[in-house]
């Protein structure tokens, strides 16, 4: 879509700021509906140094990483490893021992979201990702049979390949009634005069040169941290922000931080372990981590925290495998072949760096720096090379490193706010500060304490330091920016009501991660097209979608 064919209000019932899983959810379930709407992407169809420059942020705790917070058409689809579970029901609960705790809708709503990122968004289904359900053959074949008592397994999957959301849901803008316009950073949003309804999108083309987009109804749908960033700059409502009477607006901010701790040694070595060690299977690849039962939870008032096994191979560690497996990674030819075989049979994981989560070369394009890491480390890469693509005997896994995920405490004083410093549009960059918990922390040690306990009685030790630890190990950014426009039914304590629509703005709704009150331990995504679609089906108002 053209600048130039920007039309008057009445040409755009809905406006959706954001092209990301959210965004582009949205508008493919408005499809059909009859309403005519505009997606806004800052981004283009591929990476660009403009908007890589307009990632930037401070960050003050956590550091969040840049390749979380993607200004591309897709977002951060175009990058993430396609990971994925529903919340347990314990998140949604209202928990005693967690301030603020509590959804104001149902898992039985959410459950029909689930079903339709299933069918139309490429997701796994519910039953699928039941620990007892079709995969459960992959945990009987282990070699390794564990039983646990206060604990329980909680299935991760992500379609193979992972959902591009661009590449999924792309082609419906060419239809008559859905318009894309890419290149066009929003920079705030003005109100009627007069009014408490928002009236345009103001924004910003790569020139320099500033437009506005009016639209019947407004929807953010630009992740955690640029939500309530945008509502913090819009401010001709509220001096404080629009939405922002109560000082709610990027509080709350929680994230999954993770880090590599502890060490699972076997008292027998194994050479197959698919459902704990990972693998790929039926067109979809994952593994199961270990949590608390939910009854464990409430009896001990802990977190919803979680752990993965990663298997100890000669190879781990090596960047010149993680450059390998890169490589591999953006060649059809090979993925095909690897997925052609995943969905014959199982692929078992041969190195964390096939997960594509974190790889250090996340955005590096460069060939030669690629192979410069394969060549230096040569003998490794052969032999990982020889185990994945040769050898028919599997490698012997005398031990697994513990990769950890905590469920953050949803705190007021970690937020989002504005910072000083300003982007090159001139707009103040986001300043974000969140930490972990006495609460966050204290779950997590449980957690490796009765771990340590029931592997004494499956065959196994755990080797872990995390109780004594200093500073805080588990640190790393998760790109799961949640709970900064939390929902809720009081505004006083949130930003949203249960429909996703700002409180006190008639037309004004957010969608995506940052409307949620809590985050369990779940990759956030699936959960994220689930409310969208819930979004859309309000916005339709009684619609039909296509």
């Amino acid at each position: 879509m053209r600048l130039s064919t920007l039309k008057p209000s009445c040409e755009h019932d809905i406006c959706i700021i954001g092209s990301g899983p959210a965004g582009l959810t949205l508008a493919r379930e408005l499809v059909g509906t009859g309403l005519r709407v505009l997606v806004l992407e800052s981004g283009i169809e591929q990476a660009t140094a403009r908007g890589n420059r307009l990632r930037a942020l401070v960050s003050d705790g956590i550091q969040i990483k840049p390749f979380s917070r993607e200004r591309v058409f897709g977002g951060a689809s175009t990058t993430w490893a396609g990971l994925s579970s529903p919340l347990d029901r314990i998140d949604l609960a209202v928990r005693d021992w967690v301030c603020d705790s509590g959804w104001p809708i149902s898992r039985e709503e959410l459950d029909v979201g689930y079903a339709r990122a299933a069918e139309l968004h490429g997701f796994a289904g519910l039953t699928q990702l039941a620990v007892d359900g079709p995969l459960a053959a992959l945990r009987r074949k282990g070699e390794w049979q564990p039983v646990w008592r206060a604990l329980e397994e909680k299935l991760f999957l992500a379609a193979a390949p992972a959902q591009n959301f661009a590449s999924l849901h792309g082609a419906i803008f060419d239809g008559e009634r859905l318009d894309l316009l890419l290149g066009a950073s929003v920079v705030r949003l003005e109100s009627e005069r007069g009014s408490a309804r928002i009236a345009r999108a103001i924004l910003r083309l790569a020139d320099g040169s500033e437009h506005s987009a009016q639209a019947g109804v407004f929807v953010l749908a630009t992740g955690g941290i640029e939500n309530a960033r945008l509502l913090l700059l819009s401010r001709d409502q509220c001096p404080a922000g629009l939405g922002n009477e109560h000082d709610q607006v990027g509080r709350y901010l929680m994230n999954h931080p993770k880090n590599y701790r502890g060490r699972i040694l076997f008292e027998k070595p194994v050479r197959s372990l698919p459902w704990f060690f990972g693998a790929m299977h039926g067109g979809f690849s994952g593994y199961g981590g270990l949590r608390f039962t939910e009854a464990e939870q409430r009896a001990r008032g802990l977190l919803n925290s979680y752990v993965r096994l990663e298997p100890l191979f000669p190879w781990t560690g090596s960047q010149g495998v993680e450059a390998l497996v890169t490589l591999a990674k953006r060649s059809r030819w090979i993925m095909g072949r690897v997925q052609a075989q995943g969905r014959r049979g199982t692929v078992e994981l041969r190195d964390y760096a096939e997960t594509g989560d974190d790889s250090v070369f996340q955005e590096e394009q460069r060939l030669g720096v690629l192979l410069g890491h394969v060549l230096r480390d040569l003998p490794r890469v052969t032999r990982y090379a020889w185990s994945r693509a040769v050898s028919r005997r599997k490698p012997a896994i005398a031990a697994a490193r513990l990769r950890n995920f905590m469920e953050m405490q949803p705190l007021a004083e970690n937020r989002v706010l504005l910072s000083e410093q300003r982007d090159e549009q001139g707009v103040p960059l986001p300043l974000v500060r969140h930490r972990v918990s006495e609460l966050d922390r204290r779950s997590l040690i449980a957690l490796h304490a009765r771990l340590a306990e029931e592997l004494r009685a499956n065959g196994a030790r755990l080797e872990s330091d995390l109780s004594t630890a200093e500073p805080w190990p588990i640190d790393q950014d998760a790109s799961h920016h949640m709970g900064t426009t939390r929902m809720g039914t009081d505004p006083r304590t949130s930003v949203v009501d249960p429909s996703l629509r700002v409180h006190s703005v008639p037309n004004l709704y957010c969608a995506g991660a940052s409307v949620f009150p809590t985050s369990g331990c779940a990759n956030p995504t699936y959960t994220i097209v689930a409310l969208s679609v819930r979004l859309a089906r309000h916005l339709a108002g009684g619609k039909s979608c296509a």
